[in-house]
């Protein structure tokens, strides 16, 4: 739940933002239904959504789960330490700085351009303690200090697909050193029909870290249709009942996989090293239509 609200300060006539960035062209298109609200798109896909009113607002279907994940990463307002791989249009920093205030958070975002266009069109709250460095998310979460964050989360997509270096058990390495003792892990994973990443990310995760749990759509468990999955992982026991409770009374109800039905989920594939990490798969070109 985040804070009081200012009154909505209509936007005059607001047009979309084009503008060329490292990651290819950025689209800042005004939300017609609330009054400071704008879609990032990159390259025709939808990215992220922002509402500089409301914050703690999370439209898109996989922000409101890795929402979910940060509700529960620490007894309700209690500050806590952040790490983002993947900023977009700062989205779920934002979110945390405003449901629990006083949080100090790292993102790291790659596209320099992209941070620079963010930080001008959607400026940040000054107060907010957001540190945002321009690098690989790797290479990022490798200066982020042992055991600092209570939670990281991974949400890197280039050219609509995660890079391969971010799907390894060396990069969860990376994560667990990151992380105090008892803190969570949540990816923001795409697949489709068969679900060949999907799979592959739950067995590297069940490599590396004791708990897990995976929430979407359950068409997309299914392999009916492309689309997002959110991975959450630690290593002490997470909130199942009120995750599931959560993704169940979403505009769109996501279904809650963990335990023996994950580990069924992962139809015996094995852990994702460096050595063979690809890519994800690139999303039908249906998907954004």
């Amino acid at each position: 739940m985040g804070r009081s609200r200012k009154p909505r300060r209509r936007q005059a006539a607001a047009e979309p933002i084009v503008e060329g960035v490292d990651g290819g062209l950025a689209e800042l298109v005004p939300d017609r239904d609330r009054p400071r609200a704008w879609t990032l798109l990159l390259d025709g896909a939808p990215q992220s959504h922002v509402d500089l009113d409301d914050p703690a607002y999370l439209s898109f279907e996989y922000q409101r789960r890795l929402g979910h994940v940060v509700d529960l990463a620490a007894p309700p307002g209690r500050p806590i330490h952040a790490v983002h791989l993947g900023g977009g249009a700062l989205t779920l920093a934002r979110y945390v700085a405003d449901t629990r205030p006083r949080s100090t958070q790292q993102v790291v975002e790659r596209d320099a351009s992209l941070v620079r266009l963010i930080r001008r069109t959607l400026p940040l709250d000054p107060n907010a303690r957001i540190r945002v460095r321009s690098a690989d998310a790797r290479e990022g979460l490798a200066k982020v200090p042992d055991g600092w964050a209570d939670l990281v989360i991974a949400d890197v997509f280039s050219g609509a697909r995660t890079p391969a270096h971010l799907t390894s058990t060396e990069f969860l390495d990376e994560v667990r050193r990151a992380l105090k003792p008892g803190g969570l892990y949540t990816a923001n994973l795409a697949d489709g029909p068969p679900l060949a990443h999907l799979r592959g990310q739950v067995a590297t995760a069940a490599a590396r870290f004791a708990e897990l749990a995976l929430l979407a759509d359950p068409a997309v468990l299914r392999g009916k249709r492309f689309g997002n999955a959110v991975l959450v992982a630690c290593d002490a026991p997470l909130p199942l009942a009120e995750l599931t409770r959560r993704a169940a009374s979403d505009p769109h109800p996501g279904r809650v996989e963990h335990g023996r039905a994950l580990v069924d989920f992962t139809g015996g594939a094995v852990p994702v090293t460096d050595a063979r990490a690809v890519a994800s798969p690139a999303p039908p070109p249906s998907v954004f239509r």
